[in-house]
């Protein structure tokens, strides 16, 4: 019998009151086929998983370095940058391991460009499904290459997509504290950098690598775009990224013990890395290479925990605002964060390499 209050009830105002439309988009299986992988990235990408693997285990004794810029906006000039760092990464081989930085999504406080992924003729059309294909070609041309390539996981939903040419993955300040994102990490396929909270808080990412190396259970999509549930098996290399909060640098000897301490307590393994940008430089790209330094002596000088490092950098020192005539934009310079420029880049890898090379393989003995 049909209860008379459930029986053809309209209600066109009770839900998707804000909605403007649902436009279809290709399932992650039809993006992996418009762009399959190539057995040459898929070395790249394994090999530099298992390389960072072994860095956070101990059994690489190299630094890791996640370089490069704020943002990809310009596949074109992304791509100059990523054959310019394979031959500088070639050359630092033998003390650092790099990591091509390769971020396609933007968190905004309020609004602004989102990214490459969401925006990708950056004139707010909003053509995701292009984006997602573009940003998967990028991410396949870096690999081949020959660079691993590290990210921001910020849409729940696009690991499907991208998960599979990505090595390193990075949680931001902004979601490091959200549950989804924990849950996500979880399940990734990569080591995860949890940075700390905004406001400087280190317990948020503690919190956040503890929660993410357990099993969890939560909805997103499979590789047929259709709902599933997720389960996972919790993922145990997260470690912790200090990028500085309240506008104030946290890379210092003392903010790094105490971060060691905090990661003792949870009974977490002592992998620290510092994000050379943000409030730790103030900002200001032309500190980024000070910061670098600084890390440079405290290993020189015996710690143990600090396994790498996040430098912004590009083809253009600085940055620049999105033009509405998009011709007149600067060839290899940021559209988001302001970067150090690629000879400052060299520069701070040379150094960094030359003066570790003789203290990192004894280190941790």
């Amino acid at each position: 019998m049909n209860h008379p209050d459930r029986t053809n009830v309209n209600t066109p105002d009770i839900e998707n009151v804000n909605v403007l439309d649902f436009d279809p988009m290709p399932s992650p299986e039809e993006i992996h086929a418009r762009v399959p992988l190539t057995k040459i990235a898929v070395r790249t990408v394994m090999q530099g998983r298992e390389t960072l693997r072994n860095i956070l285990d101990r059994k690489d004794k190299r630094l890791f370095v996640v370089v490069g810029p704020c943002s990809i906006h310009d596949p074109v000039a992304g791509l100059d940058y990523a054959r310019r760092l394979k031959a500088l990464a070639d050359e630092v081989s033998d003390t650092l391991f790099v990591v091509m930085r390769v971020y396609f999504e933007k968190p905004r406080t309020t609004t602004g460009w989102k990214g490459y992924i969401n925006d990708p003729d950056m004139d707010d059309s909003f053509k995701v499904d292009k984006g997602m294909e573009k940003a998967r070609q990028f991410l396949l041309d870096v690999a081949e290459i020959g660079l691993a390539a590290g990210t921001e996981a910020l849409d729940p939903i696009s690991p499907q997509f991208l998960g599979d040419l990505i090595a390193w993955t990075a949680i931001g300040a902004r979601t490091t504290e959200s549950q989804t994102h924990r849950e996500i990490s979880s399940g990734l396929s990569t080591p995860v950098g949890f940075k700390n909270g905004t406001n400087g808080d280190v317990g948020i990412a503690v919190n956040a690598i503890l929660s993410a190396s357990h099993a969890h259970s939560f909805l997103g999509i499979n590789g047929q775009g259709r709902t599933a549930i997720v389960r996972t098996r919790g993922n145990r290399y997260g470690h912790i990224v200090l990028r500085g909060g309240d506008g104030r640098p946290n890379y210092d000897t003392v903010s790094v013990q105490m971060t060691e301490q905090a990661l003792i307590k949870a009974k977490l393994p002592a992998n620290i890395v510092i994000d050379c940008s943000h409030a730790n430089s103030y900002k200001k790209p032309e500190l980024q290479p000070l910061v670098m330094a600084d890390v440079a002596n405290q290993v020189r000088f015996g710690n143990r925990s600090l396994v790498g490092v996040m430098i912004e950098s590009n083809l253009v020192a600085g940055n620049q605002p999105i033009p509405a005539d998009l011709s007149q934009l600067k060839y290899g310079c940021s559209v988001t964060d302001a970067c150090v420029d690629w000879e400052s880049t060299e520069k701070m890898l040379r150094d960094v390499a030359n003066q570790l090379r003789d203290v990192l393989p004894n280190r941790n003995r």
